[in-house]
């Protein structure tokens, strides 16, 4: 968030910033998402909702299950949320007490640990040191050293974009319901891999949390809305948690988010962009000495080791901005043991803009004294 301030700061005094830093899509919501949103407001009151989400809605995320996956998830299951921040607290306060202790990998979003030490959760991060998923033998090896009541794990990633597969998937959760350790599944960037379909955690274990959001795939970062599938037994805990904390997500919001799933052309072609930025990036970072630290199989970032430049991505990445004019990520917040060697960069921008960020990047490291 510092690097992205001053990058707010040389925009506002002219200078042509090209952002990698943020995670969020340039591209608008969907046209039929708006449209939905424009009629609702000309017909007047917009208000609150049943705290779980709008029947509508959650039956459209219900049927979205059997048309994506072919897996059966009850719509009385699905928790409609002020995006998936909020989901990620409704989860931990109903699954988690302070004390106990919930397992992430690093590197990893950094909200995870925040949101969890808030609530008096014991983080346990697991480096990964270039592994580029959480396994099962490291969640039983964590186990080991001290009982887990939970693990936290995303596929695909951020900030690493790598997809756990379907077996090793498959072994984590088996070892975490044997363990008898509580499982949440971040599936937020889902319809964002690129070399292999996606594979919900609900395929292998029908009682672990999905948490997704309209944010990544859909473009409604600024709407606000997400939604998990819980646990029926966890469904009224959340829905009285969610009633104190939020009463419900906005009902504008929800109400254009279930045109969403009929924009699939849309949404498809602006995946075809990241894709094609991707490649870019697979084909010109080593070059910059930019080494991956992780496959790039999804979502819209690389997450590079750039030990050979710096030993200080912070100041590294205050220096790309200042000079370069790109902005980019420093990996401290994903992990704040190797972190200082990492930078993280977002795909997610218009191809001709990450084309040009990546050459003055060239440039500038070919100039730098």
């Amino acid at each position: 968030m510092d690097v992205l301030a001053e990058a707010n700061r040389l925009k506002s005094l002219g200078h042509p910033v090209i952002s990698m830093a943020v995670g969020q899509p340039s591209d608008p919501a969907p046209a039929a998402v708006r449209a939905a949103a424009m009629r609702a407001l000309e017909d007047g009151r917009i208000g609150y909702t049943d705290s779980l989400g709008m029947a509508r809605l959650r039956e459209a995320i219900a049927a979205h299950y059997g048309e994506h996956y072919g897996i059966d998830v009850p719509a009385p299951r699905v928790v409609v949320a002020t995006g998936s921040s909020a989901a990620f607290n409704l989860a931990f306060l109903a699954m988690f007490d302070p004390g106990d202790r919930v397992a992430i990998a690093a590197p990893g979003y950094p909200a995870y640990r925040n949101i969890l030490s808030a609530l008096g959760i014991e983080v346990v991060e697991i480096g990964l040191h270039g592994a580029g998923h959480l396994t099962a033998a490291h969640i039983a090896e964590a186990h080991r050293v001290g009982p887990l009541k939970g693990v936290l794990f995303a596929s695909p990633a951020n900030p690493t974009g790598a997809v756990i597969p379907r077996a090793d998937l498959e072994d984590l959760l088996a070892t975490a319901r044997d363990l008898g350790i509580a499982a949440i599944s971040d599936e937020i960037y889902h319809r964002l891999a690129y070399s292999a379909p996606d594979v919900s955690a609900l395929a292998f274990d029908a009682e672990c949390t999905v948490i997704n959001s309209f944010s990544k795939y859909y473009c409604m970062t600024g709407w606000r809305v997400g939604w998990m599938v819980a646990p029926e037994p966890l469904v009224r805990q959340i829905e009285r948690i969610q009633q104190s904390l939020y009463i419900s997500a906005p009902e504008l919001s929800q109400i254009a988010a279930v045109e969403a799933f009929s924009a699939t052309a849309e949404l498809e072609a602006v995946k075809t962009r990241y894709a094609a930025n991707r490649e870019l990036l697979l084909e010109r970072l080593p070059g910059l000495g930019f080494r991956l630290a992780a496959p790039m199989d999804g979502a819209f970032y690389a997450y590079c080791d750039v030990s050979a430049l710096t030993n200080d991505s912070m100041d590294f990445a205050r220096r790309i901005l200042a000079e370069a004019h790109v902005a980019v990520t420093p990996g401290r917040d994903f992990d704040p043991v190797e972190g200082h060697r990492h930078l993280r960069l977002s795909y997610a921008g218009h191809p001709r803009e990450i084309a040009t960020a990546v050459e003055r990047i060239g440039r500038w490291l070919g100039g730098r004294s």
